[in-house]
């Protein structure tokens, strides 16, 4: 309850100094947060991004939040350099979500992911084609002003607010990420999912996305790796319905994100976009052969990642499977 009520607030410099005694103390994050009265991922994140060579300063720390602070707050105008930044990333299938994103970490530019949808349907007025690049091109998105989401609760679902906080850290095999890839007028579908520590990923193609095929479907898919799987994480679509079973069969456990909240399944959403280098969008997936997705997965997880210092999935799947 502490870290739902205090999640959003920001650090003050007396909270700072109380962070860096208690990290001395060696006290696991967790118990840092609930000491202070905040999230647990709130102080990861601090402790990610202010510890250096002299360990974690906190009055530097403030310093620099502050500073971050007064960055994000200026607006980024859509000049032609931030129009070209996005429109690159758009056109490779990025969600606006993942360019606003990108652009904050790579590039220092705070623009929200709203303006880069506002950029989308104003050039699709002028006779642009970069909507085409969403995932749901075919409508406009709508906004959400903070409403529930009609489209039916998924029974007994878990949310993502109790998936064990290791999941975010990405230090251990068998958190997993799940989502679907529809074939254009819905001929055929594949079921995508992603490890992630390593970014291996596993592929299948089914011939619907309704919930029984699709559950059968990931219980093929991490059979094999049954001493790997520990968690599954899926979007709210009625196909993953059948989580249950999955849980059941694959004695793991199934937490769904919050509805309209894409980027906390980022790495599955650009998987697929890398998948639709060879699959692109407006093609129906019925005719794609088994041995096509083969060559797909085998391509994805023999590709060398930035993410992972340029090694590939299957590497580092390897590597932290002999080590675990």
């Amino acid at each position: 309850m502490i870290e739902q009520m205090n999640k959003y607030k920001q650090l003050t410099e007396v909270q700072r100094y109380q962070i860096e005694a208690l990290n001395k103390a060696q006290k696991e994050q967790k118990e840092i947060a609930e000491i202070i009265g905040v999230s647990a991922s709130t102080i990861c994140r601090e402790l990610r991004r202010n510890t250096g060579l002299r360990g974690y300063r906190p009055k530097q720390a403030h310093s620099l939040a502050l500073t971050r602070r007064k960055e994000a707050s200026k607006a980024i105008k859509m000049t032609v350099t931030v129009i070209n930044l996005c429109e690159t990333k758009l056109k490779l299938d990025w969600s606006p979500e993942q360019v606003s994103g990108w652009l904050k970490i790579e590039e220092g530019m705070s623009l929200s992911h709203e303006r880069i949808y506002q950029h989308v349907w104003s050039d699709k007025r002028q006779g642009g084609t970069l909507y085409k690049h969403l995932r749901q091109s075919h409508k406009k998105r709508k906004k959400q002003y903070g409403s529930k989401d009609k489209r039916g609760q998924i029974r007994n679902r878990i949310s993502i607010d109790d998936r064990p906080e290791i999941v975010e850290h990405k230090t251990r095999l068998g958190d997993w990420e799940i989502d679907t890839v529809i074939g254009k007028n819905h001929q055929g579908a594949l079921v995508t999912i992603v490890d992630r520590a390593s970014k291996f990923t596993l592929i299948k193609k089914v011939n619907s996305k309704h919930a029984e095929v699709v559950t059968h479907a990931t219980i093929t898919l991490l059979q094999p790796y049954l001493d790997k799987t520990l968690t599954i994480t899926a979007d709210n679509g009625k196909e993953f319905a059948g989580h249950e079973e999955m849980a059941e069969k694959l004695n793991a456990s199934v937490y769904f994100a919050h509805p309209y909240h894409s980027w906390e399944r980022g790495l599955n959403e650009n998987h697929n976009g890398l998948i639709r280098q060879y699959l692109p969008k407006g093609m129906a997936l019925d005719k794609v052969s088994e041995e096509d997705i083969s060559v797909i997965q085998s391509k994805l997880n023999n590709r060398p990642r930035k993410l992972l210092n340029y090694k590939t999935p299957n590497e580092v799947y390897d590597a932290m499977r002999l080590a675990a």
